[in-house]
């Protein structure tokens, strides 16, 4: 089994790779945009929101356009999307206008969500259902390389390459001159990012890639119809818990060059601060790989348990703590973050049998929770940015929550049988 579909789980990986490599180029874009625009951290923070309402609007379509279409083509169809998107970012910059930049990320984020619910509950039941935790952890590790590479990326290509990204943190405000400059920065990167996407579409399409059963989701609408979601408390506990570790996971992530540049952390510029981000999505990849064989011989609701005990502690000392101590509290818990969303996913559509894709399809919707790093924006700019941390440590005790005893399920129905289009 595993060799049969061991060349398609290696191009899925790519688009892990290329999703989250993409994503986290806005941990870069980010405080770019807010020195170009002159944001504050509500304004900025509500770029992000943005790219997750997109999950949130975008997941249901998606789930049936696969339906009709398929996962081979709506995933050359979700490449296409993000291409369209990342081309968007080209007006957007040469404007500059920040409504442009908030509509072009919709649009990519929106791709990236068809993705999502095509790739995650095609690689969970892939092959054998006991190890599908640490197979979905395993190919998330991919996604962890291209969301490492991402700040090396974006800071060498967009902050390295602008004035607010080189000067020291505190410098005077840019001319309306060097703002122009530094927005035209993006344009590069973005038409980069749209070419590869485009020949990855047309590889995808080339491959014979086997399909999650097609032809089964047509023969057991009756039999899914009888059934209903929420009898199923893995899947109930579970889409509160994409929605709030997404929130942990995208508040730290985006606020991070702002929060270790204060002269008081790392005392950085964001050029710098961006190669100590490389640190924290590295940390994640490392957690997935170490995860994802850990699992193998030990229960994924137990190793998720440990993970969020672990965030929970780190994040305190992040909030609490200064200098380096803080900084490389917040950088570990990358490390703590890098199984939550794999595992929680898995654990959330065991059992479901003929409802796992309309499950997957609940539980991507739930990564709109990133959206609400808008709170935390708001939090930092009236009480701290240090202090909006501790919005996070929430966050990490309900993923805990969810590892004891929300994760437990309360049905098992035998998963689709993979077949090949």
């Amino acid at each position: 089994m595993t060799a049969t579909y061991r060349p398609a789980l290696t191009l899925l990986a790519s688009l892990f790779f290329i999703w989250g490599f993409i994503t986290v180029i806005n941990n870069t874009l980010l405080p770019h945009l807010k020195s170009v625009f002159n944001l504050d951290y509500t304004q900025t923070t509500l770029i992000e929101s943005t790219w997750f309402i997109a999950y949130f609007f975008a997941s249901i379509p998606s789930a049936k356009l696969i339906e009709r279409v398929g996962y081979k083509r709506s995933m050359v169809i979700g490449l296409g999307i993000m291409a369209v998107g990342a081309l968007g970012m080209v007006p957007a910059a040469l404007l500059p206008s920040y409504g442009v930049t908030l509509v072009a990320l919709f649009v990519i984020a929106s791709g990236i969500t068809l993705l999502q619910v095509a790739a995650n509950p095609y690689v969970a039941v892939v092959g054998p259902a006991e190890t599908s935790d640490s197979r979905l952890n395993l190919v998330q590790a991919f996604n962890s390389l291209g969301t490492t590479l991402a700040p090396l990326f974006g800071g060498y290509l967009i902050l390295g390459r602008s004035k607010s990204g080189t000067e020291a943190a505190g410098a005077a405000a840019l001319t309306p001159a060097e703002r122009l400059a530094d927005a035209h920065s993006v344009v590069l990167p973005y038409l980069i990012v749209a070419a590869v996407l485009v020949v990855l579409a047309i590889v995808i399409a080339r491959f014979r890639l086997p399909e999650m059963g097609g032809a089964n989701r047509r023969s057991s609408a009756e039999e899914r119809r009888g059934q209903s979601l929420w009898k199923h408390r893995n899947l109930v506990f579970g889409i509160p818990a994409i929605f709030i570790y997404l929130i942990a996971e995208i508040g730290v992530a985006n606020l991070f060059i702002n929060f270790v540049s204060q002269p008081d952390i790392g005392n950085l510029t964001h050029e710098q601060a961006s190669h100590y981000l490389f640190l924290l999505w590295g940390g994640m990849m490392v957690g997935r790989f170490a995860g994802s064989y850990l699992m193998r011989s030990i229960p994924a609701d137990r190793v998720l348990a440990c993970f969020a005990v672990a965030a929970f502690a780190v994040m305190l000392v992040a909030t609490f703590a200064h200098g380096p101590a803080a900084m490389w509290a917040l950088i570990l818990v990358g490390l703590c973050h890098s199984i939550m969303f794999p595992t929680i996913f898995t654990l959330g559509i065991k059992g479901l049998g003929p409802l796992t894709e309309e499950g997957s399809g609940l539980l991507i919707m739930a990564i709109a929770g990133g959206a609400l790093v808008i709170v935390q924006g708001k939090i930092a700019d009236n009480f701290g940015l240090q202090w909006s941390f501790l919005l996070t440590a929430a966050c990490e005790l309900y993923v805990l929550f969810y590892a004891l005893w929300g994760s437990r399920p309360t049905h098992a129905e035998p998963a689709p049988v993979p077949v090949t289009d």
